[in-house]
């Protein structure tokens, strides 16, 4: 079982807003997830994220997306 840290997508058409959650590879994308990591709304530009608990599952063998990767060195989520 492969686990990615990866946004899911919710809010109305033109108006996103995603979850940051740690989930299977073999879920879809808006499935099933094991945890929530945080929030991210790309209209106001804020990232909400419980540092320790992505540590914790980086720590475990879970993967960011690209994107959720770039999400976080953008707003220095992980800088300790």
């Amino acid at each position: 079982m492969a686990v990615k840290i990866r946004l899911q997508r919710f809010g109305a058409k033109k108006r996103p807003f995603y979850r940051v959650v740690a989930s299977e590879s073999t879920r879809a994308r808006d499935g099933k997830f094991l945890e929530i990591l945080g929030t991210y709304d790309p209209l106001k530009g804020e990232v909400q994220v419980d540092s320790e608990k992505v540590e914790k599952w980086l720590s475990n063998g879970a993967l960011p997306t690209d994107t959720v990767k770039s999400l976080f060195k953008k707003h220095k989520v992980l800088d300790k």
